[in-house]
C-alpha cells in the first residue's frame, strides 16, 4: 500500500485556545509561514472549525487551507498561521514579506513572549527586549494533506 498526497490541496491543522476562539471565523483569511522558509508567506483561509472543543487542552481544532501552494510546501511541515481581517488581507496582499524599514517586526512563537518581552542574543549574551504584540493570532502547527 502506498500513500499519495495531493500537493495542490494542503491544509494546516492547529488547536486554538478557547480564549481566542471567538476571534476565528469560517472563511477568514490568513497568512501561513513555514519554519523551513520563514521569508515566504502563503495565503490561506479557514476551511474547517471543529464542532466540539477538547476539554483537556481547552482548545478547538481549526483547519486552514493553503490557497496557492508551491513546490516548496510538503505534508507534515511545521508552520505558523496568522489570522487576519478581510481588510487587512487585502491591504497586505501585495506587500513583501520583509519587514518595513520604518516599522521593523519579527515573528516569534507565542510561548517566547514573557511579561511583554522576549530575550535575544547579542554578543553572545541574552538581552531582554520589550515587544509589542501584533493583532494576529498565531500558533505553531503542522501542515497536513487535504
Amino acid at each position: 500500500m502506498v500513500s499519495i498526497a495531493d500537493l495542490n490541496d494542503l491544509r494546516v491543522e492547529l488547536d486554538i485556545s478557547q480564549n481566542d476562539f471567538a476571534k476565528v471565523a469560517a472563511k477568514q483569511p490568513s497568512w501561513i509561514v513555514t519554519d523551513a522558509y520563514p521569508d515566504r508567506k502563503y495565503q490561506g483561509v479557514v476551511d474547517l472549525i471543529s464542532p466540539e472543543a477538547n476539554r483537556q487542552k481547552a482548545t478547538v481544532q481549526v483547519r486552514v487551507k493553503v490557497l496557492n501552494p508551491d513546490d516548496l510546501l510538503k505534508p507534515d511541515m511545521n508552520a505558523t498561521v496568522s489570522f487576519l481581517s478581510a481588510g487587512k488581507m487585502a491591504a497586505t496582499q501585495n506587500a513583501t514579506t520583509a519587514p518595513s524599514a520604518d516599522r521593523p517586526s519579527i515573528r516569534v512563537p507565542v510561548s517566547a513572549v514573557r511579561d511583554g518581552a522576549v530575550f535575544v542574543v547579542e554578543d553572545g549574551k541574552a538581552v531582554r527586549r520589550v515587544v509589542t504584540a501584533g493583532q494576529t493570532i498565531g500558533a505553531t502547527l503542522r501542515c497536513i494533506r487535504g
